[in-house]
């Protein structure tokens, strides 16, 4: 390979990258200016009697079905897990989402007000884990009649 095509090589590639590191910049930069317009909600979500609100009224639902409700914040999302279930509540710059989600699987999503009646979400996710729970225990009914197989 002569020097003259070793060049060439080389300018290609750094025009490549260039292009590549240009769409890095802008995907950087809009991803910062979706976390600053969220940034307000996000606050209000951490610091709102609605938050507290529906932690204890998931706490008592879950307690009435002999399931246990995780809550998580992962950075400014606050996560509550039952089962297979998640429901996330995440500030965008549009105000705060509740997210339904199955694994990973989004079922549902739809905007909330921190003024209003936390058991309103909750009317839509607790039936979810009522029914899971409810294919659990067929499941360990089932698995309970089946022969041993050591025996």
């Amino acid at each position: 390979m002569s020097f003259l095509d070793s060049l060439e090589n080389s300018l290609k590639a750094l025009e490549g990258t260039e292009h590549a590191g240009l769409d890095d910049h802008k995907r950087k930069e809009s991803e910062r200016q979706r976390t600053a317009a969220a940034a307000p909600w996000a606050e209000k979500l951490k610091r709102s009697p609605y938050t507290e609100a529906l932690m204890q009224q998931a706490t008592r639902a879950g307690f009435q079905l002999r399931t246990k409700i995780n809550f998580v914040w992962l950075g400014t999302i606050l996560r509550l897990e039952a089962r297979h279930y998640r429901l996330e509540l995440r500030p965008t710059g549009d105000g705060i989402a509740a997210v339904y989600l199955k694994g990973t699987e989004e079922l549902k999503r739809e905007l909330i007000d921190l003024a209003g009646d936390p058991d309103a979400i909750l009317k839509d996710w607790i039936p979810m884990l009522e029914l899971q729970r409810k294919e659990d225990l067929a499941a360990a009914a089932a698995a309970a009649q089946l022969p041993d197989e050591d025996e």
